[in-house]
């Protein structure tokens, strides 16, 4: 599987998900993008994230207020550098995502979920259907 990962997968995409690195602040395919649609784990494809939830943090990654469903990421406490951080990972892949902060917006629940764009892959709303997301069009639904 881990060959198969690194054909898959870029450089940068195979560190940040599989060894838990992470990318450059303001860098990421995703930091500053703002299109309908869903976040899917790059590894697997499970669903993560909705571009619903998702907002500006100003941290320099993609920051979204929660996951598209809870059961879909697993954290563990992070002690790297020095600091105590909580580590998201997908529940089917375990892919390295980002973090999660109690910094979030108040009025979304307090959470910010810091991710890395190399972790994601983002399925437009018009490709749902198309790529097997259809379930998940209800979220578009004003």
């Amino acid at each position: 599987m881990d060959e198969d990962l690194k054909k898959r997968l870029t450089k940068e995409q195979y560190e940040v998900t599989q060894n838990a690195a992470t990318e450059m602040p303001f860098s990421g395919e995703y930091d500053n993008f703002y299109q309908d649609g869903i976040y899917v784990d790059v590894v697997s494809g499970e669903p993560l994230f909705s571009s619903t939830d998702k907002y500006d943090a100003g941290c320099g990654w993609p920051s979204f207020t929660k996951p598209i469903d809870k059961q879909a990421l697993k954290t563990n406490t992070d002690k790297s550098f020095g600091m105590i951080r909580d580590e998201v990972r997908s529940k089917e892949a375990g892919s390295h995502l980002g973090h999660v902060f109690p910094d979030g917006p108040a009025v979304a629940g307090g959470l910010r979920y810091c991710i890395n764009s190399a972790a994601l892959k983002f399925i437009p709303v018009n490709e749902l259907d198309e790529k097997g997301y259809s379930e998940y069009k209800q979220l578009f639904v004003k």
